[in-house]
């Protein structure tokens, strides 16, 4: 018996302090992240669920300065000035005008995605990789909130530059979507309407406003 209680109080302290350290390294992360200006990121989506034979991969990119954020991804474009999101489609000639609340729900947008892991999550350390010489070190995030589509989300982060270098997440439904960053820059120089919608660009667009 005294062997048993020895073991379980091993294996807890041992994850209390997984923990302990998933919890700094994120903070590390979350500290550098908000200490930049403004971040550029050219990144590769892959979303995959083998049970329904589906596998797509894309390229994007994003611009985000505090929570107002530029994201161009599948043709569309993607803008929020920090209160209303604007999703521009050219093909169809098509703005679609919401709020970034209504239109996200459980997804991790580009504005929440240096920082959503802050709440709502337990996590803990998991594994380390070598990536193209690079040390990658995973946290793996857990939401607390039972009803999340979310099943878990690794999260990989450059133990040198203490970036993300990539999110992998879990549905509950099988579906695994890959976000990873192939350039991320800071404090670059931005236009001032870079994160303003004209409306006088889309006058012959359909405007789908959303309640």
């Amino acid at each position: 018996m005294k062997k048993l209680i020895v073991l379980l109080l091993i294996s807890l302290s041992i994850n209390a302090f997984s923990q302990n350290k998933g919890k700094a390294l994120l903070n590390e992360v979350s500290s550098k992240v908000k200490g930049y200006e403004n971040i550029s990121i050219d990144f590769k989506y892959t979303l995959e669920n083998i049970s329904e034979n589906i596998k797509q991969e894309t390229k994007g990119d994003v611009v985000m300065q505090s929570d107002q954020y530029r994201l161009n991804i599948l043709g569309v474009t993607r803008l929020f000035d920090g209160k209303t999101l604007y999703s521009i489609s050219t093909e169809d000639e098509e703005v679609t005008i919401s709020s970034e609340i209504d239109d996200e729900n459980d997804a991790i947008t580009p504005s929440k995605m240096l920082s959503f892991y802050e709440d709502g999550y337990t996590y803990v350390l998991d594994i380390e990789q070598n990536i193209n010489g690079r040390k990658i070190q995973y946290v793996k995030l857990v939401p607390i909130d039972s009803n999340s589509e979310i099943k878990n989300i690794l999260l990989g982060i450059d133990s040198q530059t203490k970036h993300i270098y990539n999110l992998i997440q879990v549905g509950k439904n099988g579906t695994k979507t890959t976000l990873t960053v192939n350039s991320f820059k800071t404090n670059t120089p931005l236009s001032k309407s870079l994160f303003t919608f004209d409306a006088n660009k889309y006058k012959d667009f359909y405007i789908n406003k959303l309640d």
